[in-house]
Formats: C-alpha cells, structure tokens, sequence
C-alpha cells in the first residue's frame, strides 16, 4: 500500500502520508545466521535492504539460505526473479502443485534455470520436513505443510496435480517454538486447525474485512472475498470471531489488502480486532520464540 493504480481511502492517505506497506512476506531462522524466506514477494529487494540480519555477508554471501512457498500466487512468487544472481541452487520447498505452476503455467523455475537456478523440493502434504540449505545442512527447522481450501491461482488454465495452497506450521528444534503461517485461508476449518492450534505464534490470511470489500470501495466487477479464497476477517462467521478458539499464544494478521479498513489505526475495525486481541500486521515486526 499504496496500490499503484489504487484511488481509495488507505491509499490515498498513505501518498499523502509518504508511508507505505510491502507485500507479504517472511523471514524465520533457527540460529540468526541462516534464514529461510516464507514466500518471496515482489518487494522482496525492498524487504532485505531493511533487515540488516538479511544482509550480504560478503560479495556474494547471502544468509537465505531457503524458500518455502506456501503457493503459487504472483505476490507470493515473482520475488524468486529477484534472487536470480545468486551463486549457487537456490533450495525452493513447495507443495507438488506449485512446482507444476512453476514449471509450466508460470514457468518460474524454468527462467531461473538460465540463472543460478533453484534447486526445487518436495514438500509432502502433512510430513514433518526437515528445512536444509544448498550443501544439505539442517537448519534446525521442521515444517509441516497442510493443504488449505483455495482456488488454483488465476492464470491458472486448470488446477495442477498435487497441493497448490498450503498453510504452515514451522517448529525450531532447539527451542520448541512453534509457529504457524496461514497467509490464505478460505474457513478456520479442520486443516487451519491442524495448523495453527496452541502455538506460540499464528501469522492470519487478513486480506478482507467483508466479503463485498473490493465492491463497496468502487471497483464493480470485483469478485468476493469469498470467490477469491479468502475467509472476511469481520461478521458474524468471520476469522476475528473464530481465531480465539485456536488457543494460539499471540495472533497476528498479514495478507492484508490495502483497501482493509484495520490498516486505519483509528476505524472500529481496527478497535474491534485489537479488542478480540489479535494483531495487525506491520512491516518489520519480529518474535522470538
């Protein structure tokens, strides 16, 4: 946010404001050396210059030492063109249908393979993964990943073979700390359950507050938060009633669109989720668990 073609009100505020929000992404690691990204966003560039933990530690030293991709979303992909210089593989988790889109429909895999390349890895539906970099080193992370109830991505001509839209659940070895990214969800059903029950922190799709969001801010042919895969967070069945009973320790939401009235500090949306306390999600936020 802002939207570069966007006029609504967040937007329009954030210009006047010189502010600004980057797309969804995330950085976890076990030991504060070596990073492993969850999803690689547009603003990915943008993303490591702020985190100085994400700096080069030489000429060509980079401490990512993975990816994992939750799905096969542009705003959750194209960051992978950006890490094209990279010296070596570059190890890349995904569930079997995203590597399909990645392969073909949207052939990110096979571009980058005229560059450094990716080194492309399985990441089974409901086993437990041990994360490793480029040499097969163990990063001391484990990561389950669940399929969750979604659409394909748009491009898409059909749905691949195989998972195209997991939520995660990470765990460090060492400490016990549990975390579970969820950035797309389209219920708090069975499968976020799995994910996200009891842990010490829930990252949330946030994207809508309201099903009709897209149409009530002007743009007529939108389809629904609901059409899009997307469970509204406010309502009477939405997310900020439902995520409670998850027992998770903190929970925070990210994904957010930018026509999302919660990114306004000062709404009754944004009261109405600090008051069922939830977290809004900001750039640069960190947790240690």
């Amino acid at each position: 946010m802002p939207q570069w073609n966007c006029g609504c009100g967040n937007c329009q505020a954030a210009r006047t404001a010189g502010v600004q929000r980057t797309q969804s992404s995330i950085a976890v690691s076990a030991d504060g050396e070596r990073w492993v990204l969850l999803n690689a966003s547009p603003d990915l560039r943008q993303q490591v210059a702020a985190r100085r933990v994400l700096w080069p530690r030489g000429v060509r030293a980079s401490p990512i030492a993975a990816v994992v991709l939750t799905d096969g979303e542009i705003d959750h992909t194209a960051g992978l063109m950006l890490l094209r210089e990279a010296s070596a593989r570059l190890p890349v988790y995904a569930p079997a249908g995203v590597t399909s889109l990645l392969s073909d429909q949207w052939p990110l895999f096979r571009v980058l393979g005229s560059y450094a390349g990716v080194d492309a890895r399985p990441l089974p539906e409901g086993d437990v993964v041990k994360l490793r970099d480029e040499a097969g080193e163990d990063l001391g992370l484990e990561c389950t990943a669940v399929p969750v109830a979604r659409r394909p991505p748009r491009y898409a001509r059909a749905a691949p073979g195989g998972s195209f839209d997991v939520g995660l659940r990470l765990e460090d070895r060492r400490t016990g700390g549990t975390f579970a990214y969820i950035p797309t969800a389209g219920a708090v059903d069975e499968a976020v359950r799995a994910l996200g029950t009891g842990v010490d922190l829930l990252c949330f799709d946030g994207t809508f507050w309201s099903d009709d969001e897209l149409k009530a801010a002007g743009i007529a042919k939108a389809p629904s938060a609901r059409a899009m895969g997307h469970l509204p967070v406010g309502g009477p069945d939405g997310s900020l009633t439902a995520l409670p009973s998850l027992g998770a320790k903190r929970t925070v939401l990210v994904h957010i669109n930018n026509t999302n009235p919660i990114l306004d500090s000062a709404s009754p949306e944004r009261a109405r989720v600090r008051a069922a306390g939830i977290e809004v999600g900001e750039d640069g936020m960190e947790f240690d668990l």
